[in-house]
């Protein structure tokens, strides 16, 4: 983004140097934090940066309209942006950063501090840019959503990249077990609802692979109502924390020799 620079190292982004600035023009961007004109409309502020990228008023009006049914906020257009949720804010800020159909949109963090409502809006307009042939590049620290919408992540720890590639690479997706969630009335003594966790009116229960089906016979002679059975696998969450806490034993190691 030429917004901070190297010390070393080259980077090419669409076949070109970042240091070639007519490249920039097929990208789109969103910071973290964006600053927007807050008493200024949301159709106000689009035609605002359409006006950037050299548009023409006719093409401008039908660009910003455009964006704004495609972010799903046509009919706030002429609201101020200080009365603006955070979530409606982000979406405004998605439609900045694909206002002139670039061909990468670079987003940091664009599901940071969103309920789950806004959250689920935004990874929309991100598979829906997939959808339309546009390479996205986040950032984020909800790992799920990594894993949900990314072809291929890159995790960072302590500074350093440890892993890229697919999720499903990354992580070891062998089963690692059985889920089974089952509902029970009343009270029963078999031996394998204490290993079970209850959850309202659930219960939920792992067991090993081989071991499914005598499990489902045990709670069928118990009296349970049987509502699922999934696979257990391993996550990309699981897959950083391992890697955090295989950092902090090697920190502790090196100190206690230190010492």
């Amino acid at each position: 983004m030429s917004l901070i620079f190297p010390t070393a190292g080259s980077a090419r982004i669409l076949s070109k140097p970042i240091s070639d600035i007519e490249m920039h023009r097929d990208i789109g961007y969103l910071p973290e934090q964006p600053y927007f004109y807050d008493y200024l409309t949301a159709a106000e502020l689009l035609d605002y940066f359409a006006r950037i990228h050299d548009l023409t008023a006719a093409d401008r009006k039908e660009r910003v309209q455009k964006m704004l049914k495609k972010v799903g906020l046509e009919t706030a257009g002429k609201i101020q942006l200080r009365k603006y949720s955070k979530g409606m804010l982000q979406r405004v800020g998605m439609a900045q950063a694909i206002l002139h159909d670039p061909k990468l949109v670079i987003l940091d963090e664009p599901m940071s501090g969103l309920d789950p409502v806004g959250r689920r809006e935004v990874r929309d307009i991100i598979l829906e840019l997939k959808r339309d042939g546009k390479t996205v590049m986040f950032s984020t620290h909800i790992l799920s959503d990594a894993e949900m919408l990314c072809d291929r992540v890159g995790v960072i720890v302590g500074g350093k990249l440890r892993g890229v590639g697919a999720p499903a690479q990354l992580v070891d997706m062998k089963t690692q077990g059985m889920e089974i969630l089952f509902e029970l009335a009343g009270q029963s003594t078999a031996p394998l609802l204490a290993k079970a966790t209850r959850t309202g009116d659930c219960y939920r229960l792992q067991v090993p692979e081989q071991d499914l089906y005598g499990a489902i016979e045990q709670l069928r002679a118990a009296g349970a109502k049987i509502l699922s059975v999934s696979q257990v696998r391993a996550t990309l969450e699981e897959f950083f924390m391992n890697l955090v806490e295989a950092d902090r034993a090697q920190a502790a190691a090196v100190e206690v020799s230190e010492k």
